[in-house]
């Protein structure tokens, strides 16, 4: 009896790990939100790092977050690092700035787990004055990620906190100029 119970869970840890093997290579998370401002006004508050992290969500998280900022906040070769207990260690640097329409991420992580990913910002004009903001971040997924998507919805936990940023983002963009 115990001989076939052993065998069963064996079989069903196989098919398991057999079925995490075919899931994709790769992930992608997006958003999106209509913000009323001009491509301009939103453009500025992402691709400059300082302004990035007064909406950014998981700056938030943690107020006790420790960041380092390098000498050039904005454009291609700005780079933030954080250590943080709540939201973890890594950073990232703007890679590619196409003003006022893109803004491209490479986003490292260490803990609470390795990971490197890229992050694109796309805004397009919507109507007068108003601008579609997409966030979305893709990478890698390794076999031992698989394994741990099978269990974690990373569009859900990822998405929902995107959907938090562009909130946040459009407050900021949105509030009246002093």
């Amino acid at each position: 009896m115990v001989k076939t119970i052993v065998l069963v869970l064996l079989a069903a840890l196989a098919l398991l790990l057999a079925f995490a093997a075919t899931r994709p290579d790769t992930f992608r998370v997006e958003r999106s939100r209509v913000i009323s401002a001009p491509p301009e006004r939103v453009f500025g508050l992402i691709h400059d790092l300082r302004q990035f992290n007064t909406w950014n969500p998981y700056e938030r998280k943690d107020p006790a977050i420790q960041g380092q900022y390098s000498a050039a906040t904005r454009g291609p070769g700005a780079r933030y690092a954080w250590q943080s207990d709540k939201v973890g260690v890594g950073s990232m640097e703007i890679v590619e700035a196409t003003a006022p329409r893109r803004v491209g991420m490479k986003l490292d992580f260490v803990k609470p787990f390795e990971a490197h990913n890229q992050v694109e910002f796309t805004l397009q004009p919507e109507g007068a004055g108003a601008t579609r903001v997409t966030w979305a971040m893709q990478g890698p997924v390794p076999y031992l990620a698989k394994i741990a998507h099978l269990v974690f919805n990373m569009d859900r936990m990822v998405g929902q906190d995107f959907e938090e940023g562009l909130a946040n983002l459009q407050a900021v963009a949105q509030k009246p100029a002093p």
